[in-house]
């Protein structure tokens, strides 16, 4: 397996080969692009123009490099493009490349885990959560139930302080508890990492168990996804791309979110460490509705139908954890249908959409806040996902 470390020349020659008269940085250059398959079932002229907007955002400087793949029935197109590391030393992307997946945590692993538990009947999406966590009724939050949490729409504010400093589960539901509503559970969108952390804690005080293990043996698991989880062991660094410095230290295996981060590294809303590979067979999962490719079932048919059907009303859509139709939706790009797809980003550059009337889905990773925090990929996902959706036949009405 190649570990993607080259030397710079090496990532000049390649640039050079790919007809890129300009080599500027490390961080601006373009590697050979590194491709699994391309499926017959893809638009050559649609696949060609995904590798050229990823291109041209790698020598724009949004983003040191990427993998893509796009899903299509049982086919794939799957590329690495550009860096995965320019400091300390220039490393390849390569499709082994493992992405802090930031929010994409939201709906691999949590969404799925409250979706499991209310299967088994130890949940109940329209009860309080103050039934299994009663803390959490303080400030008037006694009626915010867990469909609420899911949708964001439960009244709470964006996110935790982190002053004065904190750390620990223990202290991060303590401070939720503590949150006042915003406005009255239902009555709004404002999408929280409030919820999620509380339906982290939530899965824990209904399972036992904490939210790293259940991940592993409840959902990764029985999809194969080998490379997903939170905490990365040691071994797996060298494959992981790092973010950004904090301080004198560069994040890497260590989850960028400073909440997740100051939770110990395992949380509702951030922590997952996975690779385009997992996520591919997490995509398949959902198309099939909710069964993996062992013939396992991780969600049930209804479960998946529920979670991913419209549950707001007015311009901002979602789903139960799913982003259907808001601001933050541009992995749709202009031709996936709204209200028929759904997806979800995370702060880190990582995204994915899937459209279950075309049997397709696009997941792009990457590492936009390497090695200063200032990437930008919002709208190289709406480019993506544009030409993803052209590239399996579909085109915008």
């Amino acid at each position: 397996m190649n570990d993607g470390r080259r030397a710079p020349g090496r990532i000049l020659r390649s640039a050079v080969l790919l007809g890129v008269v300009a080599f500027v940085s490390p961080v601006r250059s373009i590697a050979a692009p590194a491709s699994l398959s391309d499926g017959p079932s893809f638009e050559p002229a649609s696949l060609a123009a995904i590798d050229a907007a990823i291109d041209a955002a790698i020598l724009a400087g949004r983003t040191p490099g990427g993998v893509l793949w796009v899903g299509h029935a049982d086919a794939d197109h799957v590329r690495a493009h550009g860096l995965r590391a320019v400091e300390p030393e220039v490393e390849t992307t390569t499709l082994e490349t493992i992405y802090d997946a930031a929010s994409l945590t939201k709906v691999v692993v949590t969404t799925t885990a409250v979706l499991q538990q209310v299967e088994r009947e130890r949940l109940l999406l329209d009860a309080p959560v103050a039934r299994w966590l009663p803390q959490f009724a303080a400030e008037g939050k006694g009626a915010v139930t867990v469909r609420h949490l899911l949708t964001h729409t439960s009244g709470l504010r964006p996110g935790l302080s982190l002053q004065p400093a904190w750390t620990g589960r223990a202290a991060a539901l303590a401070l939720a508890s503590a949150e006042p509503l915003q406005s009255v559970p239902g009555a709004r969108f404002v999408y929280s990492d409030i919820n999620f952390i509380v339906l982290g804690e939530l899965i824990r005080a209904v399972t036992a168990e904490e939210l790293d293990r259940y991940a592993a043996r409840e959902i990764f698991s029985p999809l194969g996804m080998a490379d997903s989880g939170f905490r990365p062991d040691p071994a797996r660094h060298p494959r992981i791309a790092p973010t950004e410095r904090v301080g004198d230290a560069l994040l890497r295996g260590v989850v960028h979110d400073p909440t997740a981060r100051a939770m110990g590294g395992v949380a509702g809303h951030a922590g997952l460490f996975t690779t385009a590979s997992d996520l591919a067979r997490f995509c398949r999962m959902i198309l099939a509705g909710g069964r993996a490719p062992d013939g396992r079932w991780v969600l049930s048919p209804e479960s998946v139908a529920e979670m991913t059907r419209g549950q707001t009303d007015g311009a901002d859509r979602r789903g139960l954890g799913w982003d259907i139709d808001t601001r933050f939706s541009t992995p749709r790009g202009s031709v996936f249908p709204a209200g028929r797809s759904f997806g979800h980003t995370g702060f880190t550059g990582t995204s994915l959409w899937i459209d279950p009337g075309s049997r397709s889905f696009v997941i792009f990773l990457s590492s936009r806040l390497h090695p200063h925090g200032k990437g930008d990929v919002a709208d190289l996902r709406r480019a993506i996902g544009t030409y993803a959706a052209e590239a399996v036949g579909l085109r915008a009405p």
